[in-house]
Order: structure tokens, then C-alpha cells, then sequence
């Protein structure tokens, strides 16, 4: 399963060259994890931070392949690359908006259309054009932490519905 977010270059986003500052994709990137989760009914604030959690990032490894600059519109493709217990890689990519097919299901998911509990049934499914490549790869690793200690906790104990679903969905290489 992928979720596509939407996103459009600010200016405020960009560097003295014009393109997105390279941090900014962090920012794109917590925005496409939130959406992916909103995708799949676990809201974060409700259901993590609600509880008393939060998932900061423990790991990234990213690559900046060509840039994005101001006004252009762009899309994240969210996954799961790996389902730990204590621990959740994401692979986050960016790409132009123009990479993804025309008749994109109005929600950005792409799936299996049997999927329970996501909007994939929906008979356009959102698909990167032939060829297309990431103007930049990530591998997004957060965890969950106990709000008040910030003490690690098990995603496969504290959230079992949400590790039980990563588990349907994760691609691993």
C-alpha cells in the first residue's frame, strides 16, 4: 500500500538557489506520515499522542536526487519498508505531480483493492508514470515513546491494531 500527499513548494520553503531547502523534506515528510496513518483510520493525534505517546524519529537515511523549486507541485509516496516492534520504517519518495497518472483516486491511495479500512477499493488507483524516479529517497525510521518519560515503547503491545495492519501492508525489499 502507498499513500500519495500532495504537497506545492512555498516560497518561505526555499533556499538562496530557489529550491526546497533541504530540511524542508522532513517537514513534507511528517505531513505524509500523519496522511498515511489518517489513511488507515489510526489518527496520530487521537490515537498516539491522545494516549500519552509520540513517535519521534529515531533514524533517517536520505538521498537528494534533483530538486523541487518554488511553485511546483509535487507528491510523497509513503510505504512501510520494515514492521518492527519496536521500531517502523517508512520509505518516503518525492516526486512531481506530474509523475503520477492521470484519474488518481481522489484520496491518494494506491493498494490492494481488498483491503479493509483503506479507500483502495476505488477503481483509479493512483500510479507513477513509466519511468518516473524520486527527486528524493528516504527511509524514515520512528518509534513510540511514552510522552511524559520519553521512555520507548512496543508498537506491537501499545498499538496492536496498528503493527497487526503494518503487517498486511509492509514491503519489504
Amino acid at each position: 500500500m502507498h499513500r500519495h500527499t500532495p504537497i506545492k513548494v512555498r516560497y518561505g520553503e526555499t533556499d538562496m538557489m530557489g529550491v526546497v531547502y533541504h530540511a524542508n523534506y522532513l517537514l513534507y515528510f511528517e505531513d505524509a506520515r500523519i496522511d498515511f496513518l489518517d489513511a488507515l483510520g489510526f489518527s496520530y493525534a487521537e490515537r498516539i499522542e491522545g494516549a500519552g505517546y509520540m513517535s519521534p524519529i529515531h533514524d533517517i537515511e536520505i538521498h537528494y536526487k534533483a530538486p523541487l523549486h518554488y511553485g511546483e507541485a509535487g507528491v510523497v509516496r509513503t510505504s512501510v519498508a520494515k514492521n518492527l516492534p519496536m521500531r517502523t520504517v517508512y520509505r518516503q519518495q518525492v516526486y512531481r505531480a506530474e509523475d503520477v497518472s492521470e484519474g488518481e483516486a481522489a484520496d491518494g491511495i494506491e493498494g490492494d483493492p481488498g483491503t479493509e479500512g483503506t479507500a483502495a477499493a476505488s477503481c483509479h488507483e493512483p500510479q507513477l508514470r513509466e519511468g518516473a524516479t524520486p527527486l528524493v529517497d528516504a527511509l524514515v525510521t520512528v518509534c513510540v515513546v511514552e510522552r511524559d518519560t520519553f521512555k520507548p515503547v512496543s508498537l506491537r503491545r501499545t498499538f496492536s491494531d496498528l503493527y497487526a495492519k503494518y503487517a498486511e501492508i509492509v514491503e519489504e525489499d
